[in-house]
């Protein structure tokens, strides 16, 4: 299971979640994007990785947010494409995540689901799995082809009429330079109508580490992410990677991106991360509600949906997974855990599983009020000391004064 939250510019975002689909003999995945303009100057942007059980989550935490889901690979059939992309108007904005290499697949995967709405069109270039990557041309692979790629997201905008966004390594295995991913940028945005792309500040080495370890092993490299804000001043660019405090998340935007992806802490520690995020970051009261509430609202959903396509599609333990961490180091939380995962064996809906297992939560806690970051953060305060060098294609266009002036656009933020 993997989760991200992102976010834009200190503004707002509406909830949503990331669907994911592969449009070759690839395997399954998803990824959270989020958008809603809330002011001519500033957006934010909510990502999370993960499937529609834990939007529902999210959304009763945040009225803010996007999110993803997973889905299978996209086939002509009908039910199963409704199955899997079908998602209630509340979710808007969400966005769709797509994978594959094959052009013509693609752009046939997005007119399938044009008709289910979906507010933008994500590509997926950075997935490290070698069940994905290893598959053909899929995911992180996909970086060492800039030209498909460029030509893929210019199928895919054709064939949609909504913004299309890539996600993203710095590299791959030894294709790792700032020049490579710069030219890696330039090829696509100038093939396509790209101008948003996800970039996760570490390479992805396809051979040797598994997925999780592509997550902490590579070195987190941010002046790779805040050099292409300098060198590509019209494209925008949401940082991915290490990032786990909302602090971190309005330092990283105060220095200039886009967006920020926030990765298992979303997931892990859900109350403490977006409890009080719309105020944090976004600037608007927030929802408020208790975990008491939070979970009444959830189970009118989860009820409505067990067994909806089918005996067990999806099951009353796919649904209930996303609030085994509600309440992380609670007092009663492992014991809640043992609850549920007993009443799972013999309860067919939310409301009795709640009605079994939530006795052991003190009422303190169910009840308390979201918490609240409090602290200052300068993990980004330097990182104009550490820029890499201006890329040389962006400087053969400037003049000496223009190098200057870009040199100083991360201070001046």
């Amino acid at each position: 299971m993997m989760s991200f939250l992102s976010y834009r510019s200190p503004c707002s975002t509406s909830s949503a979640f990331h669907c994911m689909l592969l449009a070759n003999d690839g395997r399954k995945a998803s990824c959270i994007v989020p958008r809603r303009l809330l002011s001519s100057t500033s957006v934010s942007d909510c990502r999370f990785f993960s499937t529609k059980f834990i939007s529902a989550t999210v959304r009763c935490l945040s009225r803010l947010f996007k999110c993803t889901v997973r889905a299978d690979g996209i086939k002509t059939s009908l039910p199963p494409l409704f199955r899997f992309l079908e998602f209630p108007e509340t979710q808007h904005p969400i966005v769709l995540q797509i994978g594959g290499s094959n052009v013509a697949n693609l752009a046939k995967a997005v007119e399938l689901a044009n008709t289910y709405g979906y507010d933008e069109i994500n590509l997926n270039c950075g997935c490290p799995s070698q069940k994905v990557a290893g598959h053909g041309c899929f995911g992180a692979q996909l970086m060492l082809n800039p030209k498909l790629v460029g030509e893929a997201m210019a199928a895919i905008s054709a064939n949609s009429d909504v913004p299309v966004s890539v996600k993203c390594r710095i590299g791959v295995d030894d294709h790792d330079t700032y020049d490579k991913l710069c030219a890696f940028i330039d090829t696509v945005s100038s093939l396509s109508p790209t101008r948003h792309f996800i970039i996760h500040a570490r390479k992805a080495l396809l051979k040797g580490l598994s997925p999780d370890e592509n997550r902490t092993i590579p070195p987190l490299k941010y002046e790779y992410v805040f050099g292409l804000i300098r060198d590509f001043p019209h494209l925008h660019f949401t940082l991915n990677g290490g990032i786990t405090q909302i602090p971190q998340v309005k330092s990283a935007l105060w220095k200039g991106v886009y967006g920020v992806m926030i990765g298992r802490a979303a997931y892990n520690t859900p109350w403490a991360t977006l409890g009080h995020v719309d105020t944090a970051v976004y600037g608007v009261p927030s929802r408020g509600l208790s975990r008491r509430q939070i979970l009444q609202e959830y189970q009118k959903y989860a009820d409505s949906v067990i067994g909806k396509y089918g005996i067990n599609k999806p099951s009353i333990r796919n649904v209930v997974k996303p609030l085994l961490n509600l309440f992380h180091s609670e007092p009663g939380a492992r014991v809640w855990k043992r609850k549920v995962d007993e009443a799972l064996r013999h309860c067919q809906n939310v409301h009795s599983l709640l009605e079994e297992s939530i006795e052991v939560i003190p009422d303190f806690v169910l009840d308390a009020s979201p918490p609240i970051q409090i602290y200052d953060d300068e993990s980004f305060s330097q990182i104009e000391m550490s820029l890499p060098e201006i890329w040389a294609a962006t400087s053969s266009c400037l003049e000496v004064e223009d190098i200057h002036s870009y040199r100083k656009v991360i201070q001046n933020v």
